[in-house]
């Protein structure tokens, strides 16, 4: 069944109060029914929610975007709202808790009760921190208990675990000792410790580490899913891989914004978001750019008078500035790739930057060459073929330098380096292409008329 067809036979049901519904709901995956519902006005979800149990409700709760859990939790009665939250996965609870009202916020971890205290726990590291996105629910076991007592008591407390790919082994204090796949479990030998089978090799982070160095260490290893642990080794938490996906496509989202001169506007649906926030996020890059171009314009103004004694060196400002702008945004979008997936490491970054400067000087040779021959044969002008020949070169093998070099000095300063491979790399490059060229032009100039 389509999502249209879904979505209108929820709303019939809806209309009629159908209590069958939560049968229906069970033939539905809960991210589906999470799109079917950003659908629905408010009212509609309202009456929607009433007919969901709270276990359902959490369910579909949980595959919503962030704005829409906040709206939707400003409908319901605190008394509802604190009943669904207590069905959600603590860390899924703990990043909604984080985006209400301080003073909704505050009533719910109330109402709450005996669940309150891990949330707030959670509350307490940063967002996008390892402890910010770890969940508590894992399964742990001590490594004198026995193989086949940590089978049964994992099937007494699965269902409460986040995930049971794993079991970790810890010591009293609840330091992290070892860990178990659930295959390693039930193939072990009944009577074995889980001390004697457990690795002790554990992959672990700590809890402040930056989710984006979470998310390298998830993928450079495979993990379904990584333990979280403090200063002194202590099981904390675990982060699935689930959890991984978000990261990548949030941290993904930030560098493409960054890329363009804008930032996302966050606790709001994009569809809603105010223009004045919008303009807010995406003119001051804008304003720079423009600065910058007036720059290029002043440029091409003191030229004016050779542009005009020889018309045809304009007809090849586009190609001059596009090769440019090629080059530097391949050099720039390679190197923040580079650094953000770990190829490029800090200490191999110059080492880096002048294998780049070689690669500039030798495309911006060969189009150089390639351009140079095109204009000369052309105009039938073989001085005319040198001059923006040698241009190219140059602006190729500078685009080339300046894409590379921004970013650098952007990761060297603590700066994302995706800032230096937008708005600003083109405006260097456009006001360095256009300056080269004519001052190459300028030299030229009594050969050309």
């Amino acid at each position: 069944m389509s999502i249209q067809k879904t979505l209108q036979r929820i709303l019939q049901m809806i209309k009629e109060r159908d209590t069958n519904l939560q049968e229906f709901f069970a033939t539905l995956h809960p991210s589906d029914f999470a799109e079917i519902v950003a659908d629905l006005t408010d009212e509609e979800k309202k009456e929607l929610f009433a007919l969901l149990s709270d276990e359902e409700a959490a369910l579909v709760i949980q595959e919503m975007e962030e704005i829409d859990q906040v709206v939707l939790f400003q409908l319901l009665s605190k008394q509802r709202a604190s009943a669904i939250l207590k069905e959600m996965s603590t860390d899924d609870a703990a990043d909604l808790i984080s985006e209400l009202p301080a003073k909704d916020a505050k009533e719910l971890l109330t109402l709450i009760e005996e669940d309150a205290e891990e949330i707030r726990v959670l509350l307490k590291y940063p967002e996008e921190s390892a402890g910010g996105i770890m969940t508590t629910e894992f399964i742990a076991f001590p490594g004198a208990m026995l193989v086949e007592e940590a089978i049964r008591r994992l099937r007494e407390i699965a269902t409460e675990a986040e995930t049971v790919y794993y079991v970790y082994v810890v010591d009293e204090e609840t330091r992290l000792s070892g860990v178990l796949s659930l295959r390693e479990l039930i193939s072990a030998a009944d009577g074995t410790k889980l001390s004697e089978i457990m690795r002790r090799n554990v992959i672990s982070v700590p809890a402040e580490m930056d989710q984006e160095e979470v998310a390298k260490i998830v993928s450079k290893y495979d993990l379904l899913a990584v333990p979280v642990v403090d200063n002194r080794q202590r099981l904390l938490g675990i982060i699935t891989v689930d959890d991984i996906l978000d990261v990548v496509e949030q941290e993904a989202t930030e560098d493409l914004y960054r890329r363009i001169g804008a930032t996302e506007i966050e606790h709001v649906n994009l569809m809603e978001a105010p223009v004045a926030s919008i303009i807010a996020k995406r003119l001051p890059w804008l304003i720079i750019t423009l600065f910058a171009g007036l720059v290029s314009g002043s440029i091409v103004g003191a030229f004016a008078e050779a542009i005009q004694t020889v018309v045809v060196l304009a007809m090849f400002i586009p190609v001059i500035m596009d090769m440019g702008g090629n080059s530097a945004t391949q050099a720039s979008t390679v190197f923040v790739r580079g650094v953000a997936v770990g190829e490029i490491k800090k200490e191999e970054q110059l080492r880096y930057f002048f294998r780049e400067a070689r690669v500039g000087l030798t495309m911006g040779a060969v189009c150089g060459l390639t351009v140079g021959l095109a204009a000369a044969l052309w105009q039938q002008l073989p001085v005319l073929g040198l001059v923006v020949g040698a241009a190219m070169f140059a602006t190729v093998t500078v685009g080339t330098v300046v894409g590379t070099l921004v970013p650098l000095f952007f990761n060297r300063t603590g700066i994302d380096p995706a800032y230096g491979s937008g708005p600003l790399v083109t405006s260097i490059k456009d006001a360095t292409g256009l300056l080269i060229y004519f001052s190459i032009a300028s030299i030229f100039m009594r050969y050309l008329t």
